[in-house]
């Protein structure tokens, strides 16, 4: 879990599925799936590294860990995205062979909007 959260924490591209022609996963959206499969069995040591990304982390990683928290308690989920929505941190995404950017603060306002 330790190695994991530390590949979000410097993590450089925001992508959950596979990128590029061979579909292949990056370190960081491995390690957003091991936190994530951990959300059941160890929920509050989760809760408490998932604070601490979003404090730290780069802005990929302050996004996976606002996704995880919205997955682990919706509700601070919201929370975190609404506090992200200042952020004008620049983001690197990455969708099958389409690469964008965005900032975090962009990112959380379309969370958001699409929660309601």
């Amino acid at each position: 879990m330790a190695r994991a959260v530390s590949e979000l924490a410097h993590a450089g591209t925001l992508a959950f599925g596979g990128v590029g022609i061979a579909g292949s996963l990056l370190s960081e959206t491995e390690a957003y799936q091991r936190i994530a499969a951990a959300l059941t069995d160890q929920p509050d040591e989760v809760r408490d590294l998932l604070d601490r990304l979003l404090t730290t982390g780069t802005p990929a990683g302050r996004v996976y860990a606002a996704t995880l928290l919205e997955r682990l308690d919706p509700a601070e989920g919201q929370a975190a995205w609404a506090a992200l929505r200042g952020d004008a941190a620049q983001l690197s995404t990455a969708t099958g062979c389409v690469m964008g950017s965005t900032t975090v603060g962009e990112y959380a306002a379309e969370r958001l909007a699409g929660a309601s």
